[in-house]
């Protein structure tokens, strides 16, 4: 198992200057976490790929810059914004396809009463499709205040859509959810196929790995066992750290620990 560092921990530093430095610290696996629109452009794909070229990085995934909208793009009654909805994410599957990156990570939509939990599933079954078409599967991460946020909700997800559908779970969300990542894992077993990983204490839910209380080896050892065969990146906010060389001091002290 690879563990990385999403380009994310370093917002809002530009996303192709958090890429390089991520890269240039030695890091082997990124995630690219979009923007902005502008950086859906042939030229500016263009550039991550010669970083990626340049420095030997590889990426596990990518997170479209359009997560607060996908509620209202994707999953709502109004047919014309899903369709164009659609056709991001078809972009956002080509983008994948040309960085190398297996999985494209959706937040969803949040609970609302345009569609009951099978109609949302079903819908995204049609985005996940629309990523299909080049090759890279779309993950659908366990937001906390979204639709699939609740123990609850990704079970039925998991039962209702079988073995077309996958995840992403981040550990800071599932604290903040009030459930246990464990609980996520004995749940949903070999469909979680990428780890979202940070530290926690009874104070804060969401810090540096070996900053707080979280046994990373002994999660990643079950996560194994219960069928993950993926990889993981350290996905952390900005407040979590005062310099960037904390991040890659803990991603450095996490690789040593379990390794």
């Amino acid at each position: 198992m690879k563990i990385g560092i999403s380009s994310s921990c370093l917002y809002p530093m530009y996303t192709e200057e958090s890429f390089r430095l991520i890269a240039q610290n030695g890091v082997e696996l990124s995630e690219i976490f979009f923007n902005a629109n502008c950086e859906l452009q042939p030229p500016f794909i263009k550039e991550l790929c010669e970083i990626k070229a340049e420095y030997g990085i590889a990426l596990s995934s990518i997170h479209p810059t359009m997560s607060l909208a996908e509620s209202f793009m994707l999953f709502s009654n109004y047919d014309r914004r899903f369709c164009e909805g659609l056709d991001m994410f078809k972009r956002y599957g080509e983008i994948a396809a040309e960085l190398g990156a297996k999985y494209v990570i959706m937040h969803g939509g949040k609970p609302n009463g345009t569609m009951d939990n099978h109609g949302y599933f079903d819908r995204f079954a049609c985005v996940a499709d629309a990523v299909n078409q080049n090759g890279a599967t779309l993950l659908q991460e366990n937001v906390v205040n979204f639709r699939a946020g609740s123990l609850e909700a990704l079970s039925d997800m998991s039962d209702y859509l079988g073995d077309s559908v996958s995840f992403c779970l981040d550990v800071k969300q599932s604290l903040r959810g009030g459930y246990s990542p464990y609980e996520v894992l004995t749940i949903l077993r070999d469909k979680i196929k990428h780890l979202h990983l940070s530290d926690s204490n009874e104070k804060y839910d969401c810090m540096l790995p070996l900053e707080g209380n979280f046994d990373f080896k002994l999660f990643l050892d079950t996560a194994k066992q219960c069928g993950y065969t993926g990889d993981a990146v350290i996905e952390v906010y900005r407040n979590a750290f005062d310099k960037p060389h904390e991040l890659f001091d803990s991603h450095k002290k996490l690789l040593n620990k379990i390794i």
